[in-house]
């Protein structure tokens, strides 16, 4: 499975991909706050929009058109998690929210969970009962090839289309700034301001983020005499996962910034991870470590504890452990996030020889 916390087997029934990006390019981060929304004239919506809506299912490259800006939207937590940080609010979400002691997951982002409705907080959850009574106007998530909305069992993606119309957002193939900006505009399409103060500052955080990534880079490149290298992973009971750079869009950003991945010889089928057994976690040498933070990986501290190979490696023993989030909130301060934590974690390294 592309992005979930743990790579899981691939659908007994593949699904073909039903389409791609459309645009030959994302609207770019500087351009967004005057790109035109995707919404109709006006009346009001989840965050004050009016008028009619319409918006891309990128499922299958068909307009989903309203009457009237939906209301009451159900969303996928993590893609809730980006609509709240440009001003929107769903009535209830579904797929990791919160943690066993009510905490935020990781996925929630900046959202406050207290209060709110989860459908269904783990893999094959989703309570139809519940949704219904919300009579939802739209239901939105994420498309990855293989998968349909995201979170939502095969089994009743029927049933829960019969009851609204469903959109996805193709986060699986576009870059992570091209997945922003539908991010961006669906949010904008249900009544966001993206020329507010606070999202014009989302927007020049990400360019700071990317900015400073790539100024870490070039200091710890072959140019500068230092050539740090990195690798992402995830730790499961099983073995380590060590991501593929190309297939993780926060990752892409990375490499494309100038950053030094190593890049997996033998990735699984669905090209994400290749799976070390643990006691051959060392066939890549790597000056620094990125530990996927999402839950369900082992803690670092119980790595340490239990894997005495991991203890061995050459970055654990050094400290130069860092976090990594394969699945970030798709919003420009989500985007920023991640790569503030990345490049934290870059210019605190040091080559080790």
């Amino acid at each position: 499975m592309p992005l979930r916390t743990r790579p899981l087997p691939v659908p007994s029934r593949s699904l073909t991909r039903r389409g791609l990006f459309a645009a030959s390019g994302g609207l770019g981060a500087a351009s967004l706050l005057a790109a035109c929304g995707a919404g109709g004239d006006e009346a009001e919506g989840t965050g004050g929009a009016s008028g009619s809506f319409s918006f891309l299912d990128e499922r299958d490259q068909q307009e989903v058109r309203l009457a009237s800006v939906p209301g009451t939207v159900v969303a996928f937590t993590g893609l809730a998690a980006a609509l709240y940080d440009y001003g929107v609010e769903v009535a209830a979400v579904f797929g990791p929210t919160t943690l066993a002691d009510g905490s935020p997951d990781i996925q929630a982002g900046r959202m406050p969970v207290e209060g709110l409705q989860v459908l269904g907080n783990a893999w094959g959850e989703f309570d139809m009962e519940r949704f219904a009574q919300l009579n939802p106007e739209l239901i939105v998530s994420h498309y990855y090839e293989g998968f349909d909305l995201w979170f939502v069992p095969e089994e009743r993606l029927e049933e829960v289309e019969a009851l609204a119309p469903g959109i996805g957002i193709e986060v699986s193939e576009p870059t992570i700034d091209e997945i922003i900006d539908r991010h961006a505009a669906l949010a904008e399409a249900l009544g966001a301001d993206l020329t507010s103060a606070e999202n014009a500052a989302g927007v020049e955080r990400f360019e700071a983020a990317a900015t400073a990534m790539h100024d870490v880079a070039m200091e710890s490149g072959i140019s500068a005499g230092r050539n740090l290298k990195a690798v992402a992973v995830g730790a499961w009971p099983d073995g380590l996962y060590v991501a593929n750079p190309p297939t993780f869009n926060v990752l892409a950003k990375c490499v494309a910034l100038g950053a030094d991945f190593v890049v997996p010889e033998n990735p699984d089928q669905n090209g994400y991870w290749e799976l070390l057994s643990w006691e051959n976690i060392d066939k890549y040498e790597a000056d620094a470590i990125f530990l996927d933070v999402r839950t369900g990986n082992i803690a670092p501290e119980t790595l340490l504890a239990d894997h005495p190979t991991w203890a061995a490696l050459p970055a654990v023993e050094a400290g130069q452990v860092y976090g990594w989030n394969g699945e970030p909130v798709y919003s420009h301060i989500g985007g920023a996030v991640e790569l503030e934590r990345i490049t934290e974690g870059l210019s605190a390294a040091q080559p080790l020889g």
